[in-house]
């Protein structure tokens, strides 16, 4: 089945599969390729038991901050993420009711970042600063995959695109790190502050 996968993202037939295919602790990585300011690879951990998988790499895709954060809601810049990656914050409502609000609107995946800013000079050293994102319990799912984000680079994300006046980012979502040569350069910096 694998190879079936391989050859239709190859052919551009398929987008995202909704198969539970990642286990709690497989984390995924990300490329910001812009802004500049913030062009980095970021850990990213998926939901444990519900949304989508990526069955081929999105590349070169807007990742949009939802408007409002949070999105348990309408949101006022839903129009635009059709195609895109949704940029959410954790809070508010459930991580599922999050995924589907953004699939509504067209979000290819979901980043949903803690609201929690952890310095990593805090003195718990055990706090990887991921959650496991579970189901709701109220029966529902998304296809899109779901995956969540450091509060602290989640900020700075954000950050970056105010500075730069910029409504979205541009990402590659997931990257094989075991190709890239220069992994350990491509970590934001205030992972080692």
């Amino acid at each position: 089945m694998k190879s079936a996968l391989l050859l239709l993202c190859f052919l551009g037939l398929t987008g995202i599969l909704t198969l539970h295919g990642h286990t709690v602790g497989e984390d995924l990585f990300f490329h910001v390729l812009s802004p500049p300011e913030v062009h980095y690879l970021f850990q990213v951990r998926p939901a444990k038991d519900f949304g989508g998988i990526f069955a081929c790499p999105l590349q070169e895709v807007p990742l949009l901050p939802t408007e409002p954060p949070q999105a348990c809601d309408s949101l006022t810049n839903g129009r635009l993420l059709a195609g895109s990656v949704a940029l959410v914050e954790r809070g508010g409502c459930s991580f599922v009711s999050k995924a589907k609000v953004v699939e509504r609107y067209g979000a290819l995946a979901v980043v949903i970042a803690d609201s929690t800013i952890r310095s990593l000079s805090e003195p718990d050293e055990q706090d990887s600063g991921f959650v496991d994102m579970v189901t709701d319990g109220t029966g529902r799912d998304t296809s899109i995959p779901a995956v969540f984000l450091s509060g602290k680079d989640g900020h700075m994300i954000r950050q970056a695109l105010s500075r730069h006046t910029e409504p979205w980012a541009i990402i590659s979502i997931p990257v094989n790190v075991t190709i890239l040569p220069a992994y350990q350069l491509l970590q934001p910096p205030w992972n080692f502050w």
